[in-house]
């Protein structure tokens, strides 16, 4: 790539654009050329404007950028989006219509009929109902940070004995509820069996990932998905329990073997945010473990563990995803690598 692609960050100052930044600061194609927040940040420095919760210091050339206001005029055609979703659905609308290609993190459109939800591993070829969209640029999303190590699980895995049901209960760290996210009173020494409006967005998301692309729309996986969410005192690192029936059982070894070897779309393209394994199989009894191994790959990596039989469905496992990387930020710009790889950005 002869020269870089200027990029803007919606939501620069909240837990994703903070991830985003630090992601994207050495990025070998893309750089941050805009910073965009609310009005009450708005023309002050992104130092001044931002309550910095990484465990790296705000990069030099950013601490004293101005921020300007959501729905500024920009120049940078590539958005990424880590707003609030209850600001986010249209701004990122305006934007898309004004030409701007807007990669969100936001709930908001992750249904709409003509959004694709991405994984690159996944379903890349999901891309191209974009075109059929009535705006003059595109909005594309990623998943649900739960669904994300999950949909990676299940992809090769349906591909291979087709999956009937999914029995899905997680263990979601304070970080995927922002900042300042859950009062400590609730959460220290506690576990919130409750996360609003969080099952039914892990419910149907999967189907929509998994699902065939047709010339409108895409059909649903025909699955079904069935989901406990709980938030639990961790700071980072989404651990979920998993039941999956088939339609042609596989034994544990089979399920590892896939796992363990399954590559796609950008490990072939080596795209620079893109992790040489995307699935990691561990044979440990007492793996994986958030406090050891969501900064696998760059937190880039879905990992699996204790792959077994199940006697209700027909195997059971342990999964982890890096919920603010590969669920969130990571995911947006490998998203946005993809789709320039693959020529859309024209």
């Amino acid at each position: 790539m002869k020269s870089k692609i200027p990029v803007a960050i919606l939501g620069a100052t909240g837990t994703v654009g903070q991830k985003f930044i630090l992601i994207l600061q050495n990025h070998p194609w893309f750089e941050i050329d805009e910073l965009v927040a609310s009005p009450r940040s708005a023309n002050r420095t992104y130092k001044d404007a931002c309550a910095w919760k990484q465990d790296r210091p705000i990069p030099s050339y950013l601490r004293d950028k101005l921020l300007l206001q959501a729905g500024a005029r920009l120049s940078s055609r590539i958005l990424f989006s880590g707003m609030d979703s209850s600001v986010a659905g249209p701004i990122e609308e305006d934007y898309a219509s004004r030409g701007h290609i807007v990669i969100s993190n936001s709930k908001n459109h992750r249904m709409d009929s003509d959004v694709p939800i991405i994984i690159p591993e996944i379903n890349s070829d999901h891309f191209a109902i974009t075109k059929k969209q009535r705006f003059a640029g595109a909005i594309i999303t990623n998943s649900n940070c739960v669904i994300m190590p999950v949909a990676m699980i299940l992809a090769p895995l349906h591909q291979a004995f087709k999956v009937k049901w999914v029995q899905l209960f997680s263990m979601q760290a304070i970080s995927g509820a922002g900042y300042p996210g859950v009062s400590s009173y609730d959460i220290l020494g506690n576990i919130l069996p409750f996360i609003e409006g969080e099952e039914p967005k892990v419910e149907i998301e999967s189907q929509k990932i998994l699902g065939r692309l047709e010339e409108d729309s895409i059909k649903p996986a025909d699955f079904v998905v069935s989901a406990q969410c709980n938030r639990v005192p961790l700071i980072e690192g989404h651990t979920i329990n998993l039941s999956i029936k088939f339609e042609k059982k596989p034994n544990p070894q089979q399920v590892k073997d896939i796992l363990d070897t399954w590559k796609s779309l950008p490990q072939e393209k080596k795209l620079p945010t893109a992790p040489g394994r995307p699935i990691i199989v561990f044979e440990e009894e007492n793996r994986p473990q958030p406090a050891r191994d969501i900064w696998l790959e760059n937190g880039m990596a879905a990992c699996a563990g204790r792959i077994r039989e199940c006697p209700v469905g027909d195997i059971k496992m342990v999964v982890l995803g890096h919920n603010t990387v590969r669920g969130a930020a990571g995911a947006a710009i490998l998203n946005a690598e993809a789709y320039v790889s693959l020529g859309y950005l024209q």
